[in-house]
């Protein structure tokens, strides 16, 4: 390369950074649409709009949000692979859309990882596995020694193919060794008549369902997705501290931008969500739904769903999920 051309590159190169950098001095100067990839009402919905309240508030411009609902998530994430990488579009996202549902598919509608630039995780809920109340155990490793006893003679109940409940089982299957079959349902509310007889034995849901019918002695609890046990039911240990090391499984949401997004932005961004996660209101409206404020980094989120991705790949692969 010919030195007038080297330096026509760097010129170019400088440029590019210093547009960069004047953009995120000046960022935002007009509204922000937040998409959700899926339909009102529902918890990613929820969350998304008390966020983009409150950033509203921060950013001096107000944050739109755009629901976006199909094919699980696919369609609404899609959508940012043709935003400008200017933070002007965001979204909200789940362990579904960016950690299971890419792997899917032979051909994956995008990479969750290159197309989209991690932004920050706003919220964990940790789920919990149930047995039905009619099996004699009291523990997840009476549970597993039960089903290695009479291989291949339980199932489970999930909320569909490929979701995070119907996953979390065939986790546990592969690390444990234990032989169930997958009893699909259109919806975990399904399930739990068929918990409650003993037609279907076990069951991983959110805490905020469960609850009732665990006080209530309709069905067992065995052990918490999360890391660490859950204020709400201090008595059940993780799956991990109950015998199956390194197990987590909860449901996750978090905010993306488009591939390129400029990191002062990113972190801008990061930064103030952070800060509202911690706003008590916001505590308050997170904990009645189960979730767990996050608000890190976009290099810690990056991170995080880097891990996670390995894991749900291996799992759907182990199983031979695909969508339907």
């Amino acid at each position: 390369m010919k030195p007038r051309q080297i330096i026509v590159l760097l010129i170019a190169a400088s440029a590019w950074l210093m547009s960069g950098v004047a953009l995120a001095q000046t960022y935002p100067t007009k509204p922000v649409r937040m998409i959700v990839p899926f339909p009102p009402g529902g918890a990613t919905d929820l969350l998304a709009r008390v966020v983009a309240q409150k950033l509203s508030e921060s950013l001096g411009h107000q944050v739109v949000v755009d629901n976006r609902p199909g094919a699980g998530g696919t369609i609404g994430s899609r959508l940012m692979l043709d935003a400008p990488p200017d933070g002007y579009t965001i979204l909200t996202s789940s362990v579904s859309t960016h950690a299971i549902g890419p792997h899917l598919y032979a051909k994956p509608p995008y990479d969750p990882m290159k197309d989209f630039a991690a932004i920050t995780e706003l919220s964990s809920t940790p789920t919990v596995l149930m047995v039905s109340g009619t099996l004699p155990v009291a523990t997840l490793k009476e549970f597993i020694a039960l089903a290695k006893a009479r291989s291949g003679q339980f199932n489970y109940g999930s909320s569909g193919v490929g979701t995070q409940f119907h996953l979390s089982g065939e986790l546990l299957k592969l690390q444990t060794g234990i032989n169930m079959t997958h009893i699909p349902f259109k919806g975990t509310a399904l399930v739990y008549p068929d918990l409650f007889s003993g037609q279907v034995s076990m069951l991983f849901d959110t805490l905020s369902v469960a609850i009732p019918f665990i006080k209530a002695g309709r069905v067992k609890a065995l052990g918490v997705t999360g890391t660490q046990r859950t204020p709400t039911l201090p008595d059940v240990p993780t799956i991990a501290e109950a015998g199956v090391p390194g197990f987590s499984a909860g449901l996750w949401l978090g905010i993306w931008g488009p591939a390129k997004l400029p990191r002062d932005i990113a972190e801008r961004l990061s930064s103030d969500v952070a800060k509202l996660l911690k706003l008590p209101d916001v505590k308050e409206r997170l904990a009645s739904q189960g979730m767990e404020p996050i608000g890190n980094t976009p290099a810690q989120f990056a991170e995080f769903v880097r891990k996670e991705n390995e894991t749900w790949s291996k799992v759907v692969k182990a199983a031979g999920v695909k969508a339907e």
